[in-house]
């Protein structure tokens, strides 16, 4: 289940790169927006996210069952594993603002939502904890998946991962101020 759930993690963030460069070039105005092969793309992310989710959940739940049957939990030794259970439940969270304030469609005509400063902030909250979840797994995923030599990639990934989270978020704020004053 781990490697398959490791198999999902690496799909989820390939898709998430091309929906971050796509969807933040259409944001920023670059891009045409409207009903794409990006919609496409997410919904087709959405459902390896709900199989991540059901995954993990398992792993979870017989984590704290083990944990509950010796009676040692070792919170303290465990801080990198629940940083990463608890980052991954704050991504479900703002996903889930990031639907409602981009799927607004009313019939055939796609139809955006107001993009306010709580719209704002939970958009970069999403941006914020991607990165806190995907920089505490990057290392384990690429040991699940056998990657060889990923100490040596290792600092390339992060500086990939970071540089396309801060477009996002400038992305975000791009919009944010193009909705706000045009």
């Amino acid at each position: 289940m781990r490697k398959v759930n490791a198999i999902l993690s690496a799909a989820i963030l390939v898709l998430f790169l091309v929906h971050a460069i796509a969807g933040g070039f259409q944001l920023a105005g670059v891009m045409a927006g409207g009903k794409t092969w990006l919609s496409l793309l997410a919904r087709f992310m959405t459902a390896l996210i709900a199989a991540h989710i059901g995954i993990g959940v398992k792993l979870t739940a017989d984590t704290l069952r083990i944990a509950k049957r010796s009676g040692a939990h070792y919170y303290k030794e465990n801080r990198l594993f629940w940083l990463r259970r608890i980052s991954g439940f704050a991504i479900v969270v703002f996903i889930a603002f990031h639907l409602l304030i981009f799927m607004g469609k009313s019939g055939e005509v796609f139809r955006l939502h107001v993009f306010a400063g709580a719209e704002l902030v939970t958009q970069i909250l999403l941006v914020l904890t991607v990165a806190v979840h995907v920089l505490a797994n990057i290392r384990p995923l690429m040991l699940a998946l056998g990657v060889r030599g990923w100490k040596e990639l290792f600092t390339d990934i992060l500086i990939v991962l970071s540089v396309i989270l801060l477009l996002a978020g400038l992305s975000f704020i791009a919009y944010y101020i193009r909705w706000n004053t045009f």
